[in-house]
């Protein structure tokens, strides 16, 4: 546990620091874009790169892909179920909620928890190719047609493959499966530029919350606890059960797989929400909710699995 509770009071230092850079105006909001485009585009997929090239890749897609798509239909139909016994939302909103539940932050959360508290970030690249591979195109389609617009069936197939983690993934993949070793003028620049991927992505993060305020007055208030519940209790937990007894995990992996769950919900929520203007009060309380609770889910996690 003393791992796991050093990498989240590392990873929370340095949130802190965005946050108190924000709020001392000394990096306004502009700053904060500038370094989620360079971490997106450049850093992170420099960072997935590097740990899917090292990975046991086999291993990896056999067990931790599998659970993580499974665990977030679980948790997604849950919410649903929730949505159409209780609160009678609309099929986008439903979705939305649906999808805050279930989409862990495991790129820019994911990576440097993983770094820190269990030694390796080899269990986050399967998390994100179920998400940005199966999960976003099928939300993405649901808000669609229920928003009632004109969706293109083409764009929906090929926007995550256009997605720079999911090429560097891939690259990383080719690497692992064929045992190429690249040599150090090519591998250099892009360890050096991994380096900055963590602190970039956690300087953002820190930047964002500046002057957030969650659970404002308004609609939206159950289904954020819900969705807050789910994300932050009911996933684990369905990690927890899934892993020991579907698929047989223990000691590390076990652990790695469970704190995955535990992760806050993603930033891209609320982006893929926006276009739709469905959901979004929603989706960023959750955002934020979970991204607090998530310190104390940690640590429970390591506690009682690790």
């Amino acid at each position: 546990m003393g791992g796991v509770v050093s990498g989240i009071l590392i990873v929370s230092a340095v949130i802190f620091v965005g946050y108190l850079a924000a709020r001392l105006r000394i990096l306004g909001p502009e700053v904060q874009g500038a370094l989620t485009r360079t971490a997106y585009y450049v850093t992170n997929p420099a960072l997935l790169f590097t740990v899917v090239a090292g990975s046991d890749i086999r291993a990896a897609l056999g067990t931790d892909a599998p659970l993580a798509l499974l665990s977030a239909a679980i948790v997604g139909l849950l919410y649903c179920l929730a949505s159409f016994l209780f609160f009678r939302r609309p099929v986008a909103e439903t979705a939305v909620g649906a999808m805050a539940s279930s989409y862990a932050n495991a790129n820019n959360i994911g990576i440097p928890v993983s770094l820190y508290a269990v030694g390796t970030a080899q269990h986050v690249a399967p998390v994100l190719l179920v998400q940005l591979l199966v999960m976003a195109p099928f939300y993405l389609t649901v808000m669609g047609l229920a928003s009632g617009s004109r969706l293109s069936w083409k764009k929906t197939l090929v926007t995550p493959f256009a997605n720079p983690m999911i090429i560097a993934s891939a690259l990383g993949v080719v690497v692992a499966l064929t045992g190429w070793d690249a040599p150090d003028l090519l591998q250099k620049p892009i360890d050096m530029l991994a380096a900055g991927a963590v602190p970039m992505v956690l300087l953002a993060f820190g930047l964002s919350l500046a002057g957030r305020a969650p659970l404002q007055k308004g609609d939206g208030r159950t289904e954020t606890f819900v969705a807050t519940f789910l994300k932050i209790a009911g996933m684990p937990l369905i990690v927890w059960v899934l892993g020991r007894f579907v698929f047989g995990l223990e000691g590390q992996h076990l652990l790695a797989s469970v704190i995955m769950a535990a992760l806050p919900t993603a930033q891209n929520v609320f982006l893929f929400a926006s276009p739709y203007g469905r959901g979004m009060t929603v989706a960023r309380d959750v955002i934020l909710c979970t991204t607090v609770l998530s310190v104390g889910a940690l640590v429970v996690v390591a506690w009682l699995v690790g």
